[in-house]
């Protein structure tokens, strides 16, 4: 990860911070705290702490509030101390990096909420930010939900495209079984298909933008033999009433492609915000 935090910090700083450089001599020291301006969920904090240690191997930045913990409006997320052209210069992409991950966090444990209860478990899918699918899969677990496959080589997951060009369900899961030892997931859009699959000895099911009456005819057809997941333009609503159909997993897309950052703040020792 420190290669990928060092490219964050090179491409923000250029040559040289020269505002900060020009204003504040190199050995002073200064103290500054991290503060919410929203509730929502943290996460972060270790790309953030990893992120100033690279401009200053000795700086100390303290959780005041831990990744996954809700906070409010006014609370003190983090507090730093250490050289202070390293806690400038090292502001906005820290907060970039708080600020997205702790938004993915919060919008994921919205969804977590709705379907608590009910067994099912929310998942992330491979709708990332290229580059920062590590680190926005992580925003998802501090939010409480899942990950689905890291990448592609994780697990199978065959698609409408795949059955296309394999010809069926049936001889695209043989294929896939005689190719690699890995989870065989089937993306199905009729009852005959998820039939098909259940009989070709896929693993997992998915019911993609299926209406709520086929997902509980379904449910009642698989009747836990297999597990069952559903997604497409996923809801908290919508989450909520799938869940209670006593299928396994809900994946949302939303949840690293549609959140809304969990606005922050960093402030020097002895200012305080005023929004």
């Amino acid at each position: 990860m420190d290669v990928k935090i060092e490219a964050f910090l090179k491409e923000d700083i250029g040559q040289g911070d020269v505002t900060t450089d020009a204003i504040v001599p190199e050995d002073h020291a200064s103290k500054a705290v991290i503060l919410a301006k929203a509730e929502g969920v943290v996460a972060g904090h270790c790309f953030a702490r990893e992120l100033f240690r690279c401009l200053d191997r000795d700086i100390h930045y303290e959780e005041l509030k831990q990744d996954g913990e809700r906070v409010i409006k006014g609370d003190a997320i983090a507090a730093i101390a250490g050289k202070s052209r390293a806690i400038l210069t090292g502001e906005r992409v820290a907060l970039n990096i708080l600020q997205r991950l702790s938004g993915i966090a919060t919008f994921t444990r919205g969804f977590v909420e709705a379907v608590a209860g009910t067994g099912a478990k929310i998942l992330d899918t491979r709708k990332t930010s290229p580059g920062l699918r590590s680190m926005e899969k992580y925003a998802v677990r501090m939010g409480g939900g899942y990950n689905h496959r890291l990448n592609l080589s994780e697990m199978a997951l065959i698609k409408e495209n795949h059955i296309v060009l394999a010809g069926s369900i049936t001889e695209a899961v043989k294929r896939v079984r005689s190719h690699a030892k890995v989870p065989i997931e089937v993306e199905v859009r009729t009852m005959e298909e998820l039939q098909e699959a259940m009989d070709a000895g896929a693993d997992r099911i998915m019911l993609d933008n299926w209406d709520m009456a086929s997902i509980r005819q379904a449910a009642a057809l698989v009747h836990k033999r297999i597990p069952l997941e559903v997604s497409g333009n996923m809801t908290m609503e919508k989450a909520r009433e799938a869940a209670r159909t006593g299928i396994d997993f809900i994946s949302v897309g939303a949840l690293t492609h549609s959140f809304k950052a969990l606005d922050m703040t960093l402030l020097q020792q002895g200012l305080r915000d005023e929004s």
